[in-house]
């Protein structure tokens, strides 16, 4: 187990995905071989199989075997930080033995060569007494002598207390040796102790030695030894044992330990034998004993000897030494040191002191305890923290993963049941848009044929009032399922071509009545470098915009709402486009909100780079970015609210919904479209001054360029435009650049004349602005018959008022006014005023400026239209709206129905057919229908059928239009998939139709796409 954690890298991912966790590879050093085979039986890989087949399969299990591992973990670590601390303390043990030999074999060592030079000195001396004393005659040595000569050389021998010389007698020369000193050789005493314990004896009370062969009498000694002079040495047990053993083997001889008198010290005699000059190296032990002549003896105090070698060292202190004679192993003699005896380790150093018989030891030991293995006690116990820490982790990491297993469980569960819930919230949403809107299409298209029938003032009043209702109820019920289908992410974005200036036109139609009624001027402005065609979701642009216009006019009652767009490079390039805050350079000269504020969080306005760089241009690129602002001058929003505008289902107060109704999600569902769109949205609003909203979106650039408006016959025209607002004056300028029309702007009235008179432009029109003209009513008069007077041409002379506005009828100045524009100005309602002006013609338009009925009724006109609905009420609803535009219309009430009647050869030019049908609904339908449409195209093209069978048709393909309520449901994308050619919601309205039915009828031929 420690060989694996220490040299493996075992990586382990744990995936929670259905009970399956991934196993990667693992790797082991070499010296885990033999664990890698234990492991076989239980590695880690079964251990994790094990640990997911059975702790996620089977709780109980899971958890009984990881309390096993977890025991099996704490017990091998413990067992393994004891082996630690053993380990560890033996090697301390061991480091502190080897310091105790190495202590006690440098003593040992120091005593033993302190005492060889005590001998060698010895031995010296030896050699002096033979050369002095017995070489020569008469001896040029005595007592005097060699007492005074031994005091001064004490220095060279620190080991030794004293020496003596005992010079060897025959018994045949006693008689003469005894004569010749002056005294008799005498015995030890009876207790046999060597004389140098005797220091106090009287030599006078000794005994005479006994006879015997040969005799060893002292001679010569220290003056602290001389009571032994006289003294036989042979006659002493252990002395003669000694001078024996010392002339025989010629080295010095050491006695037995014995104590000292003055110093109660243990002692011991060293004796050396000196023998006649001459004597061989090699000499033989008989020749040795033959040629011995004397005997020289050294006193050595040893308990001295070894204070005196532990002084002179610096930790003397640190061990304890005793000194032992072994030479009976059996009974030992203490010469130095105390007998004490414990169990702490101690050493043994071996001595040498010279002599061949004696065995001498050192005994060493610390004085004090050994110290207590921290490191030893520190590691293990600190393995055993790691090792269970480690255990911890396991156990916490596998109880996590068991508890990430049940919370996947639980989550995979919630996650099914919202799954279903969302799906049923989305069905209950189609189901309930579909019901709701079924009978809002028949109760709504009612209405609208009950308009096309006579009526007196009172009655159109109500229906009107019924049919705006009726609307408003379908306009919330879209806002809910956008915010659900966005809540769900099931929002799609459509990329078709389409006019940004057109769709906007489209809105000012829209809010033409609401602005009128409040007496708003309602203006567009378009830059010239937007593209005139772009590609994106033109419905959700056009979602956006009349929320945010819609909410503007709701909460303004004076002054103006103004819609532009530019794109983003200009923006960056001329930070104070259109407007200076509170200025009375606006459209309506009320003060309004910054715009730039309403952008300075964008992230796209926060990029630094220099605006002349054409690489960073949207002329460069395909994507184009545009920066679209609704400004208005309504009463602002609270600075309180201010942060909970984007919030779904919340007004700025209370009172906002009771007063102007909605359900405060307009906004929320814009910025989340604007988001989708890949812009961004913010605003900047002032009480009492108005609000200004603003977003960018991201569309890309169409190649071709529509030239719908731009009509040869205004172009090369030239119109004055006279209004003292430069800001209004510019939405006209931009409204007749659409036309073909070249404008040139005029804040001066007085100055009209100069302009008229002038040769070097021709103008054909001139446009007043109400305001400007009201304040300058008798000027006009001049102007016209100044230019009678010059017989120069009169241009049309046309008024721009708002529906509200009052128009002064004087008969001075209204009788030279062509006609009067009515705004907000539109590209459409502008060429048809201008036709009616210059007399260029008139076309039907609506006052709105809707689609014509006549083009619509032109393309529907004696076409044969199928109309499939289960619904009786919408099928008398559709059909009638059909019939209106003059089609011929067929009606089914199933899609078997329907089947069978677009079995080829048929005689339907385009199907509706609705989607929710009992039996079998519209996209099954329309499987089939495209099934048996391309059986019998295949048939055509091998011959098996000929086309005049069929028609004289080449390739069939019917348009089918999904005519659903189901908002949800009828994608776009989901209709092209089932083989429709488009949809329309119900209930359609004129310009939707329109919008559909050009792309089959305008250039199409019957039955043939």
């Amino acid at each position: 187990m420690v060989c694996c954690l220490g040299h493996s890298e075992v990586p382990m991912n744990w995936f929670i995905d259905a009970q399956i966790m991934e196993q990667k590879t693992v790797y082991l050093s070499d010296k885990c071989n033999l664990w890698l085979r234990w492991s076989k039986k239980f590695s880690l890989r079964g251990w994790k199989n094990h640990l997911c087949n059975h702790y996620f399969g089977s709780k109980k299990v899971g958890e009984t075997l990881w309390r096993r591992l977890l025991f099996l973990w704490v017990a091998g670590w413990f067992l393994f930080s004891i082996w630690i601390f053993w380990f560890m303390n033996s090697q301390a043990v061991e480091k502190r033995r080897e310091m105790l030999a190495s202590m006690c074999d440098e003593r040992a060592r120091m005593l033993q060569d302190q005492f060889n030079v005590s001998m060698n000195h010895l031995q010296a001396l030896a050699i002096l007494i033979s050369t002095f004393h017995h070489s020569k005659e008469p001896s040029a040595i005595d007592q005097i002598t060699f007492a005074r000569y031994a005091e001064r050389t004490a220095f060279e021998r620190p080991l030794t207390s004293g020496v003596a010389y005992a010079i060897k007698v025959l018994h045949s020369e006693r008689d003469q040796f005894e004569k010749q000193q002056g005294w008799r050789i005498k015995k030890m005493d009876s207790t046999e102790q060597p004389p140098a314990r005797e220091e106090d004896a009287n030599p006078d009370n000794q005994e005479i030695s006994p006879v015997q062969e040969e005799y060893a009498p002292v001679i010569f000694a220290q003056d602290n030894y001389k009571h032994v002079i006289s003294v036989d040495l042979l006659t002493g047990k252990e002395d003669r044992e000694n001078i024996l053993i010392a002339r025989e083997s010629g080295k010095g001889v050491l006695t037995a330990p014995f104590p000292l008198l003055k110093s109660k010290r243990l002692g011991v005699i060293l004796t050396y034998a000196v023998y006649k000059s001459g004597l061989p190296s090699n000499a033989t032990p008989a020749q040795r004993i033959e040629a011995a002549i004397g005997y020289l003896g050294g006193i050595f105090d040893v308990e001295a000897l070894v204070d005196k070698l532990l002084h002179q060292l610096a930790c003397k202190h640190s061990i304890m030494v005793n000194v032992y004679d072994t030479t009976d192993p059996d009974k030992p003699i203490s010469m130095y040191g105390s007998n004490v005896t414990g169990t702490s380790i101690f050493h043994i150093s071996t001595l040498h002191f010279g002599d061949p018989v004696r065995r001498h030891e050192m005994h060493c030991r610390f004085t004090q305890k050994s110290p207590l293995p921290w490191l030893a006690i520190t590691t293990s116990i600190g393995t055993l923290v790691i090792a269970l820490l480690v255990g911890y982790i396991f156990h916490a990491t596998v109880s996590r993963i068991a508890k990430v297993e049940d919370d996947y469980r639980q989550m995979m569960e919630l996650k099914k049941r919202a799954e279903a819930a969302d799906i049923a919230k989305s069905q209950f949403l189609a189901t309930v848009s579909h019901e709701i809107r079924t009978p809002m299409n028949g109760v709504l298209g009612m209405l609208q044929m009950l308009m096309d029938t006579d009526l007196d003032i009172t009655q159109e009043d109500y229906v009107r009032t019924a049919q705006a209702s009726g609307k408003a109820l379908v306009s919330l019920i879209n806002e809910v399922l956008d915010q659900a289908k966005i809540e769900s992410g099931k929002l799609e974005l459509e990329a078709v071509p389409f006019d940004l200036r057109a769709v906007l036109d489209d809105i000012l139609s829209l809010f033409y009545g609401k602005a009128q009624e409040k007496g708003l001027e309602l203006a567009v402005y378009v830059s010239d470098q937007v593209p005139e065609i772009l590609i994106g979701d033109h419905g959700r642009i056009r979602q956006i915009i009349t929320n945010l216009i819609g909410n503007s006019i709701k909460f303004t009652e004076r002054g103006h709402i103004y819609l532009t767009v530019h794109l983003n490079d200009e923006v960056m390039s001329s930070l104070d486009v259109e407007t200076e805050a509170h200025s009375t350079n606006t459209l309506s000269g009320f003060p309004v909100a910054d715009k730039r504020h309403s952008w300075e969080s964008f992230r796209i306005f926060k990029e630094e780079h220099p605006a002349s760089d054409p690489s960073l241009l949207s002329t460069s690129s395909d994507l184009i970015n545009l920066v679209i602002s609704v400004e208005d001058t309504g009463v602002g929003i609270p600075l309180e609210a201010q942060s909970r505008v984007f919030t779904p289902f919340m007004q700025v107060g209370p009172s906002i919904a009771r007063i102007h109704g909605g359900t405060g999600i307009g906004l929320s569902i814009s910025k989340c479209l604007v988001g989708l769109m890949k812009g961004e949205i913010g605003f900047v609003s002032e009480p009492q001054i108005g609000s200004t909203f603003t977003f960018t979106v991201i569309l890309t650039r169409q190649c071709t360029n529509s030239n719908e408006f731009k009509s040869s016959e205004f172009h090369g025209m030239t119109a004055l435009v006279v209004d003292h607002r430069p800001a209004r004056a510019k939405v006209t300028k931009y409204h007749l650049h659409r036309l073909g029309i070249n404008p040139i702007l005029e804040i001066d009235p007085n100055q009209v004349l100069t302009r008229l008179t002038s040769r070097t432009v021709t103008t054909n029109m001139v446009l007043v602005e109400n305001e400007t003209w009201s304040k300058n009513t008798s000027i006009w008069p001049f102007i016209i018959n100044k230019l009678k007077a010059d017989q120069l041409d009169i241009p049309k002379l046309l008024l721009l008022a708002n529906p509200t506005s009052s128009v002064k009828n004087n008969s001075g100045s209204m009788e030279y006014i062509s006609t009067i524009i009515t705004k907000p100005l539109r590209a459409s309602m502008l060429q048809v005023s201008l036709r009616r002006a210059l007399g260029c013609g008139d076309s039907e338009h609506s006052r709105n400026g809707r689609i014509p009925q006549l083009s619509l009724r032109s393309l529907l006109h004696e076409k044969q239209i199928l109309v499939v609905d289960d619904n009786i009420v919408n099928l008398r609803v559709a059909a009638g709206a059909l019939k209106k535009y003059g089609a011929e219309v067929t009606c089914a009430d199933s899609g078997k129905k329907a089947i069978n009647l677009l079995k080829p050869p048929h005689k339907f030019d385009a199907c509706f057919m609705d989607i929710q049908m009992p039996e079998m609904d519209g996209f099954q339908a329309t499987k089939r229908i495209r099934e048996m449409e391309a059986e019998i195209n295949n048939q055509i093209k091998s011959g098996e059928v000929p086309f005049e069978a069929v028609g004289n048709i080449l390739h069939w393909h019917v348009p089918i239009l999904a005519m659903t309520a189901d908002v949800i449901q009828a994608t776009h994308e989901e209709c092209l998939r089932c083989g429709m050619d488009g949809y329309v919601s119900k209930p359609f309205e004129g310009e939707q139709l329109y919008r559909e039915v050009t792309r089959f009828f305008k250039t199409a031929t019957k039955k043939n796409q």
